[in-house]
């Protein structure tokens, strides 16, 4: 692995890089609360004459804490990630894009916003094209006029204060190591020997009102909060991020291969990070009820759009793997590399 560096936009992006240069492109873009070193698990064990870049994006890692615009929908992450493969791969590069979480939105951001610029389109365990909470069916339909319970006011405070603090404990239940193993995978040892090193991508995240989490805004409508402007946790909001259409009318469409975990606790049916579903078990008091206020059918919604996506002309394959959570190039690392590799081969 060596690192180099991009500077656009006022921002220098930190990159990580494997393989040989010139090699087969493929980008890694990570989720939220990570970094581009999220992805050195499978990095490991991707073929040598691939060009594989990851790059930290706008605080996290080592990349330049540049304010986040929530209203861009993900945009200004885009907008880094394309100054990445010009200055990296080369202008007109079209590398495969693999895309974990917020890193899936912003994947296919990135497609819809630069056609012909996405060779292959690899979605782990990616946000919903409706975006994150507040939507109620597979059309997305939002539950309020204001998207009530989504965005930077729908976050545990503690464990904010504890990832400003670098905390590195596993005394309490919100500490970014206890939420890492109980959400970012299915069982709690699935790291293994990269656990201190993911632990470090996690405490890399710049929290601030402009970055992780974002702020809110007042709601009349339950849980009594609504998204902000600023920040991450807003840009994914569904307020602001809604690209379905624009995904199933992207020409020429990219083959898809979506890949899951059964028990993935952070994007799912019934996610423990929906402020609906959390309210369903009981956990956010004043639940006004699943007619008013649903669990996001989150897979549910992307399958639906994929669905529509292959009536329109293009491809998806659907991989889930069992016994699993929100990281399956964690915990099934050589699965995902060879499915990664199937795509590689097809394409070249």
């Amino acid at each position: 692995m060596s690192q180099v560096s991009v500077h656009a936009g006022g921002v220098e992006s930190v990159v990580h890089t494997w393989g040989q240069a010139g090699g087969f492109p493929v980008l890694l873009i990570h989720g939220n609360c990570s970094s581009g070193l999220f992805w050195e698990p499978l990095a490991r064990l991707l073929p040598a004459d691939w060009h594989v870049i990851a790059p930290d994006l706008r605080g996290y890692g080592t990349t330049t804490a540049a304010p986040v615009d929530a209203r861009r929908g993900l945009g200004e992450f885009v907008e880094d990630v394309m100054a990445v493969i010009n200055g990296v791969l080369g202008d007109g590069a079209a590398p495969v894009v693999v895309g974990h979480s917020m890193g899936g939105g912003i994947a296919m951001r990135l497609a819809v916003s630069h056609p012909g610029r996405v060779r292959g389109l690899v979605l782990e365990a990616p946000l919903s094209p409706y975006g994150f909470g507040g939507t109620k069916d597979l059309e997305g339909t939002p539950t309020t006029v204001d998207f009530a319970g989504t965005g930077g006011g729908g976050v545990n405070p503690e464990f904010v204060k504890r990832l400003a603090a670098g905390d590195r404990s596993s005394e309490d239940a919100a500490s970014p190591r206890n939420v890492m193993r109980g959400t970012y995978v299915a069982a709690p040892d699935a790291f293994g020997d990269d656990e201190e090193a993911m632990l470090t991508t996690m405490l890399s995240t710049v929290v601030s009102e402009d970055n992780y989490p974002g702020d809110s805004s007042a709601s009349d409508n339950w849980p009594m909060f609504a998204p902000g402007t600023k920040g991450v946790l807003n840009a994914m909001s569904p307020a602001y991020f809604n690209l379905a259409d624009q995904l199933v009318g992207l020409e020429p469409k990219p083959p898809v291969v979506w890949i899951r975990g059964d028990r993935d606790a952070i994007v799912s049916d019934a996610s423990l990070f929906d402020l609906a579903n959390l309210g369903k078990l009981g956990l956010v008091p004043g639940w006004p009820g699943d007619e008013a206020a649903p669990p996001q059918p989150m897979i549910g919604q992307m399958r639906a759009v994929l669905h529509r996506y292959a009536e329109a002309g293009g491809t998806f394959t659907e991989v889930v793997y069992d016994e699993c959570g929100h990281s399956p190039h964690i915990e099934r690392p050589a699965e995902f590399a060879a499915q990664l590799s199937a795509l590689v081969t097809a394409l070249r």
